[in-house]
């Protein structure tokens, strides 16, 4: 990437968007995503990469999946077999990311996402470590916010030597955080404490057996009433969420989690929600995985969550109801 020609100091202009497939009848992601600025932009969503991963617990590497989505996400085709009317969609870069301790980059961060979301369109920020979460959500937090986190943690921990990865929801909840649901949370990865945390604040954990057994839609409605009294909702997809044999590559991989399939189903319902104002693609590290499994994975919550956003132009119905 190089500097934003359009002067905005704020971001690192995207690389060029190119389908690698040469079949003409393949529309690619690559074909249709554009470059653009907070001053043009007039698409439906917009692409944020945020590449930094110096507030994370464990294994680092989080800070290369912006550009690792991104080119994954190129190849794939634009079509959801609902056949519903893609979103467009634009890339702003990655942000600069200023220098400092974890707290002062949350505190920079959150000014340029604060004008990303006083756009129209629906920003996607693609991770970067959970801690970037705060930024992400901080804006939002005056229109009485709810998020659905999408993680085999809490990440409810106190904050002690300086946030990390594992306080965001902490933070939030301090500053004013609505409300909160963790779907895909693994029995015996979170201390005690913290699970009792939950409770006297009146928030919920989803357990990702709860998934299995009662399904996507049974565990999206869980959630969704449990947020119920929001005006506001934010989706965050942790990688870690996925069963460990699915997504290796991320800070803290265990077994127990969600199948990819799961969790596509997952997002596509939550982000046909009305009141969705954001989405997030976090702890997905390119460099602990050489299959490539985990990136795979990352780019596909993407496109299935614009697909969640999509109406259907004849029946009015969202593409999250396609089964399967």
């Amino acid at each position: 990437m190089t500097s934003d020609p359009d002067g905005d100091d704020r971001f690192v202009a995207p690389p060029r968007w190119v389908g690698p497939s040469a079949d003409p009848a393949d529309e690619q992601f690559g074909d249709v995503v554009d470059s653009t600025t907070l001053a043009a932009t007039d698409h439906d969503a917009v692409l944020v990469g945020e590449p930094y991963d110096g507030a994370v617990i464990g294994r680092r590497g989080a800070a290369d999946a912006p550009a690792a989505i991104r080119e994954e996400l190129a190849a794939l085709k634009t079509r959801h077999l609902a056949g519903s009317t893609p979103p467009t969609l634009g890339d702003l870069g990655d942000v600069v990311v200023s220098d400092g301790d974890v707290a002062a980059v949350q505190r920079g961060l959150a000014e340029t996402t604060r004008a990303v979301h006083a756009l129209d369109a629906l920003p996607v920020f693609l991770g970067g470590d959970n801690s970037l979460t705060v930024a992400n959500v901080t804006p939002l937090l005056d229109r009485d916010v709810g998020v659905v986190n999408l993680d085999a943690h809490l990440d409810v921990r106190r904050v002690r030597d300086g946030p990390t990865s594992g306080t965001p929801y902490r933070q939030l909840h301090d500053a004013g955080l609505a409300g909160y649901v963790c779907l895909g949370a693994r029995h015996f990865e979170t201390a005690g404490p913290y699970v009792d945390t939950l409770d006297e604040w009146g928030w919920q954990a989803v357990p990702a057996e709860a998934v299995g057994g009662g399904g996507v839609e049974g565990a999206v409605d869980r959630a969704l009433d449990a947020l119920s009294e929001v005006e506001t909702l934010y989706v965050s997809v942790d990688c870690d969420v996925l069963d460990a044999a699915a997504a290796p590559g991320v800070s803290a991989p265990t077994p127990g989690g969600l199948s990819t399939r799961e969790l596509f189903g997952i997002v596509r319902q939550l982000c046909a929600d009305p009141r969705l104002r954001g989405v997030e693609v976090v702890e997905c590290a390119p460099p602990l995985d050489a299959s490539g499994r985990t990136v795979a994975a990352a780019a596909r919550v993407v496109a299935h969550a614009l697909a969640g956003t999509a109406v259907d132009a004849d029946t009015g119905a969202e593409s999250a109801e396609v089964t399967g």
